[in-house]
Formats: C-alpha cells, structure tokens, sequence
C-alpha cells in the first residue's frame, strides 16, 4: 500500500513540484491550497502533511494545532516547507507538533530524502 501525503501551499506552482516530486517517489499525494482547504481533506488516513507556513484563510502553524489536536491525525508526521528561516518562527512551528523543516527553495532530492527520514 503507498503512503499518502497531504502537500499544503498556496503557490499552485510550489504544490505541483511538491506533488511531481513526491510521486515520482512513489507516493500518493492530496492538494491543498491553505489550512482551512486541508482541513476539509483530512477524511482518509494520511502518512504525512507537508506544509507552507504563510498561506491565507488558515496559516501553516493554525494547521498544524489543528491537525494536532484531531486524534485521527495526533501522531502524523508534519514536515514545514516554508520560506521562512527564523529560529523564533521555527520554534513556534515545533511548539504547534512539526516534525522537520525545509526551507524553500528546495531540491527535490532533499525534499525526498526528508519525507523517507521522517517515515522511516
């Protein structure tokens, strides 16, 4: 059974590459274009989120609470894929339950390499 990934950005262009890369890994992966967007797609079991933190409507840290405290998705790995490189806001993110950070831009290999870490 392939693992499912939830990819989260409001950058249509960030989403496909996270999706083409991620595929071409052999996972399956679900689209989302903000937080509030995800929420409404946490209906089937997931194996990881990978999200951006600045998105409208819901940001990546409201998200990543929200999906914290679902005991559905408690123990999912989240992997932050953001811009952002401040050790305040990655300390926020780990405080809300991210599991790993990657700084856009990224490689795909690395994004990869991440992913199959986290999943062991």
């Amino acid at each position: 059974m392939s693992k499912t990934i939830l990819a989260v950005d409001d950058s249509a262009t960030i989403r496909q590459m996270v999706t083409f890369t991620l595929q071409a890994a052999g996972f399956d992966v679900i689209e989302a274009k903000d937080g509030q967007d995800a929420l409404t797609k946490l209906t089937q079991p997931l194996s990881m989120v990978v999200t951006d933190l600045n998105m409208p409507t819901m940001d990546g840290i409201g998200l990543i609470k929200r999906v914290r405290a679902d005991p559905a998705f408690k123990y999912v790995p989240i992997v932050v894929l953001t811009t952002e490189s401040e050790p305040a806001k990655k300390q926020e993110a780990r405080a809300a339950g991210a599991t790993a950070w990657i700084v856009k831009p990224f490689r795909p290999e690395q994004l990869v390499s991440v992913v199959q870490k986290v999943l062991g």
